[in-house]
């Protein structure tokens, strides 16, 4: 085998792909790959396959479609469509028994109706259901414990092994190999590219490699110098002695027939294996794996992903399911296992491309529910250059450098495994570790009184108490529990005070690049959509657009001089798309750590500001979307005329080591005027009103311009640019960007809510928040053109709220407050 692996091949008509693992992912990935026509594709394996002791050789196969996320909806959604088409020896391998989530408490029945609101955005099938009908599925529950279920009648049981064998029957069909007992010890690499893969049975030159090594990953990743978030995590899992209910009623082929059942009360999954129940739990301890010592399968007592037993660990879950499930108590644990897989510190994959090694990809942290969805995904993204879902929460890109240090991961993996089955609401931030990131202005801010909440490891203030007295005179309609999470009725003063008088905003951890040398001006004019031809002090808002005119990101764009730019960006991922695709003559770099911005907006804005420069500050002088470095007392700083509250101001930019005195000068002068610190509640509920969008929330690589209401950014009255072919061949948008004002007064939404359009779902909302200055709550929605005026219904926990289609901006349609 050595000797075939190292001995010169042929010229291949595709690229040589190299995946490192053979389980789910790296078989279907194989599969996948080869059915776009890249066929020189060779998976290795250290363990014997189709069953190579990875985690889905022990994964129990549950597949629920439904969650929070898009994402890993659609992933699961594919793995259910192709694993139901697959079949081994007359066995599907998809058994869609459905799924059952059971709610023992009252947060939880709401919870399962916020879920059925998920569901029905993303088009999965789901019905709430009462005790009497779960009972009717499961008949071994104590009805009398539960309130409701939500059934989910598409889900089912992956059958992962035989998944496996389905794709590396068709994958060698199409030309791909796999060769078990190799175990990788090496990633060859040359001018930043990667060119082979090492094993202990010989070296496999490649053009592409990817490990889907599963928990495996750091190891994989540490040979090829490519960091890999990612912790291991050991579950418990057991099956129950025989069971005398169960007996004769389950083909031993399929070993189910009833819906997997979740008990998420007391973090517990149910599935039946013939004629007893396997039982997962999330309820213990987080049990850690290092990687680097996971034996080897033949030193494995049963598999490496598979480690002994900690009955202490699980006694207080079986008396959890002796509560729901009184049969057990009459059996016991038969057999269990501590089985090893993979936590990310915000719980998604870990997918795409490394820049530090060019051809290196990622395709870590998947669950088995998501494989097939991942590895179409990662196809696509290797044969046509994107993906055709987004996929920007889960780029290797997404976390920053504070996020990425062993001791982070560890305890986010770790709490992340904590709150599997936990009600998060969409603002709950991790305790831990925190603080890590501030701003230079944190010490006021917590004298202030400031409530933080956290993104990307900053501390972001969301209102501040010491408004609370402003509250005097304001109305705020009361909101239902869990919107008032995570909330404040001081965001209405805020707002109000930003609206009428001058407040200072925190703007410090948006992203900040620095972009220069000869050629910066045609490298982001190729890049981007506006027109940014135009002479130092402009600043203009633009698109980095992907080939196929999809919205990668929205920057804003200032030319402070003729070879120097700063770009106002969203994530990491910015950098790294601006760094693929930069000339020698180019340079970026990312300033946000080193410098700081304090938004000054508010009618008073000017009057607070111009005593404290010697620039002129006018309209005249100092227009819209200009940009000027001057002095405010004695900090340098470099002012840009915008704003995203919809009022009349300036983000102020200097270094981080003057920003505290820029702060201070900024509140002292500002005295007289009434400044106040406001938050991101105050400044969400502000934007929404003038509609101005948020990349990642509002508009993804999925969305043209024209479809998002961004059309605007785009200038095809110049040279070419990235996206620019593809949006030429663009028709009438079938679906818009959509402003809804709710009618009732009193009512609010929060995001991911389905829309109903003449009663059947039609569409999402993406961000929303109560306009304190319309009075009323403004959703932004995905949904097919609609005229304005049209009536439509949101589902809230259940209920159909009414909203009405509006004429956008819904506040200050001439801009006269942002221009004077």
């Amino acid at each position: 085998m050595s000797d075939r692996a190292s001995a010169p091949q042929a010229a291949s008509p595709t690229p040589r792909v190299v995946v490192i693992g053979a389980g789910i992912v790296g078989c279907s990935l194989a599969d996948e790959l080869t059915a776009r026509g890249w066929t020189d594709v060779t998976v290795l394996e250290q363990g014997p396959l189709p069953a190579p002791g990875g985690s889905t050789s022990h994964a129990p196969g549950l597949v629920f479609q439904t969650g929070p996320s898009k994402t890993l909806t659609a992933f699961a959604t594919y793995t259910v469509e192709k694993f139901g088409a697959l079949e081994v020896d007359g066995l599907s391998c998809f058994n869609p028994v459905g799924g059952l989530e059971l709610a023992t408490t009252p947060e939880r029945w709401s919870d399962l109706h916020r879920k059925a609101g998920y569901a029905a955005s993303w088009g999965i099938r789901a019905e709430l259901v009462g005790p009497a009908r779960c009972k009717e599925m499961w008949p071994l529950i104590d009805e009398s414990k539960v309130l409701g279920g939500l059934h989910t009648p598409d889900d089912g049981l992956a059958r992962a092994v035989l998944a496996c064998r389905a794709q590396i029957e068709r994958a060698r069909a199409r030309g791909a190999r796999f060769l078990d007992r190799h175990t990788v010890t090496g990633i060859e690499q040359e001018d930043g590219r990667v060119t082979a893969v090492v094993t202990d049975r010989g070296t496999f030159p490649a053009d592409h490699v990817v490990s889907a090594a599963g928990f495996w990953g750091p190891v994989i990743g540490r040979m090829a110098g490519v960091d890999i978030p990612l912790l291991p995590l050991a579950h418990q899992y057991a099956k129950t002695e025989p069971l005398p209910e169960l007996a004769g009623v389950n083909d031993p082929r399929t070993e189910a027939s009833k819906p997997i059942l979740r008990f998420q009360d007391r973090d517990l999954y149910f599935r039946e294996h013939t004629d007893r129940i396997g039982i997962g739990s999330y309820a213990h301890r987080p049990l850690p794996i290092d990687a680097f010592t996971v034996p080897a399968y033949d030193d494995s007592a049963q598999m490496p992903s598979s480690y002994p037993f900690t009955e202490e660990d699980f006694a207080p879950s079986w008396q959890d399911c002796g509560w729901l499930l009184p049969s057990l108590r009459d059996t016991g644990v038969a057999e269990g296992f501590n089985g090893v897989f993979s936590f990310t510190p915000d719980g998604m994959p870990v997918l795409g491309e490394s820049r530090a090694l060019r051809g290196f990809w990622l395709a870590e942290a998947v669950w088995v529910t998501h494989s097939a969805g991942v590895a179409k995904a990662v196809a696509e993204w290797m044969v046509d250059g994107r993906p055709s879902i987004d996929v920007h929460d889960c780029d290797l890109t997404r976390f920053e450098d504070a996020q990425r240090s062993p001791a982070y991961v560890a305890d986010r993996g770790a709490q992340q495994f904590v709150e599997v089955y936990d009600v998060l609401h969409p603002l709950q931030p991790m305790e831990q570790p925190r603080p890590l990131r501030v701003s230079p202005f944190y010490a006021r801010q917590q004298e202030l009184g400031a409530v933080f909440l956290e993104g990307g490891g900053w501390e972001r203030p969301h209102w501040y108490e010491a408004n609370a007295p402003l509250l005097a005179g304001v109305e705020v309609p009361e909101r239902d529990a869990w919107s008032a999470r995570h909330w404040s009725p001081i965001a209405a003063a805020e707002a109000k005070a930003t609206r009428e008088k001058v407040a200072l905003y925190d703007m410090t951890p948006l992203r900040r690049l620095e972009v220069s040398g000869p050629g910066a001006l045609a490298f982001l004019q190729r890049m981007t959509s506006n027109n940014l031809a135009k002479k130092p002090g402009a600043v203009t808002y633009t698109l980095l657009l992907d080939e196929a005119g999809g919205i990668r990101s929205d920057l804003t764009v200032a030319r402070l001089a003729p070879q120097r730019f700063q770009v106002g960006a969203n994530s990491p991922a910015d950098l790294d798309w601006l760094l693929r695709h930069a000339p020698d003559d180019v340079h970026l770099r990312d300033i946000t750590s080193g410098t700081c911005c304090i938004g000054v907006w508010g009618p008073l804005a000017r009057d607070l500001v111009q005593p404290l420069t010697r620039d002129d500050f006018s309209h005249e002088a100092f227009g819209y979307f200009k940009a000027k470095e001057t002095y405010i007392g004695q900090v340098p700083v470099t002012a840009m005329r915008l704003s995203y509250v919809g009022e009349l101001g300036w983000e102020l930019y200097t270094s981080a080591d003057t920003g505290l005195r820029l702060w201070d000068t900024l509140w002292e002068a500002g005295r007289r005027h009434g400044v106040i610190a406001a938050g991101r509640s105050a400044f969400n509920s502000l934007r929404l009103e003038k509609g101005y969008r948020a990349w990642g929330h509002d508009m993804t690589a999925e969305h043209s311009p024209y479809e998002a209401g961004v059309g605007f950014a785009v200038r095809m009255d110049r040279g070419d640019f990235m996206g620019r072919a593809a949006l030429e061949q663009l028709g009438s948008p079938a679906r818009r960007l959509t402003a809804l004002l709710l009618d009732d007064p009193g009512a609010v939404v929060l995001g991911k809510e389905p829309v109903y359009v003449d009663g059947v779902p039609a569409g999402y909302v993406t961000s929303a928040s109560y306009g304190y200055t319309l009075g009323r709550c403004v959703a932004y929605a995905w949904l097919p053109p609609l005229e304005t005026g049209a009536g439509v219904h949101i589902e809230y926990f259940g209920e159909k709220v009414s909203a009405t289609v509006a004429e956008e901006p819904l506040f200050d349609p001439k801009m006269t407050r942002i221009r004077r």
